[in-house]
């Protein structure tokens, strides 16, 4: 069986998004086009706004590294904006890097953040146990972030997020900042399963768009427990 070394550090730079990776990096024009942050972007308050999330989150977790779920509610999935952003914001600080797990079955979206088109996933990963972490981890172009993307797609796959090589992949990251972009809460059992697995949920809101017992209901998915807050999407 393959296995994951919890206590595995850099030299793993270049597997977790380190600097020394070769991995061309956006320009600033590309990271405006997919809609990411970056340092003196025109839009300040955006950039200020996933900046004030992520210092919360760290200050929630006592400045020690955290794995953070991430999901969305209403009809739209908004998640994968708040997620990728959160993870750029994450490593932005030279001093950390982030890796970006997508759980978006239904709507992956990650892999057009990737220089090189993914060949295995999540799925494939917990699939079959021939696969370790270095044959899922991708390079993104973005310093210090690395993505792990969903993978092919398996009739079984929200079964297999449930497994126990599911739980200790999440355990094995814990040394790590790692955030994971999920389905819908009012739609996909997805959130609820892996809301087990992680410190602290983070919920994406449409701006007046839902109703306060959507976002209960949201909060009542991912465990009121882990839930850290909402981030409104305008």
């Amino acid at each position: 069986m393959a296995s994951v070394d919890p206590n595995q550090r850099p030299g793993d730079s270049e597997l977790f998004g380190g600097s020394g990776s070769n991995t061309a990096l956006f320009s600033q024009e590309e990271l405006a086009q997919l809609k990411l942050i970056f340092p003196g972007m025109p839009q300040r308050e955006v950039l200020n706004a996933f900046r004030d999330v992520r210092t919360r989150l760290m200050q929630k977790s006592g400045g020690k590294p955290f794995v953070v779920l991430v999901s969305s509610l209403g009809a739209e999935d908004r998640s994968s904006y708040v997620a990728t952003n959160l993870a750029t914001a994450i490593a932005m600080d030279e001093q950390n890097s982030a890796l970006y797990i997508d759980c978006n079955l239904d709507n992956p979206g990650v892999c057009r953040f990737l220089r090189a088109r993914p060949k295995h996933g999540l799925t494939d990963y917990l699939d079959d146990e021939s696969l370790g972490l270095r044959d899922i981890v991708y390079p993104s172009g973005i310093d210090r972030l690395s993505v792990i993307p969903v993978g092919n797609p398996r009739v079984t796959a929200e079964e297999h997020l449930a497994s126990n090589r599911m739980r200790e992949l999440v355990d094995s990251l814990r040394n790590r900042y790692v955030v994971i972009d999920v389905p819908p809460a009012s739609i996909s059992v997805v959130g609820r399963i892996v809301s087990q697995m992680v410190d602290h949920a983070v919920l994406a809101v449409p701006f007046g768009q839902v109703s306060q017992s959507q976002i209960l209901s949201g909060i009542d998915a991912v465990g009121e427990q882990r839930f850290a807050g909402l981030v409104f999407n305008y």
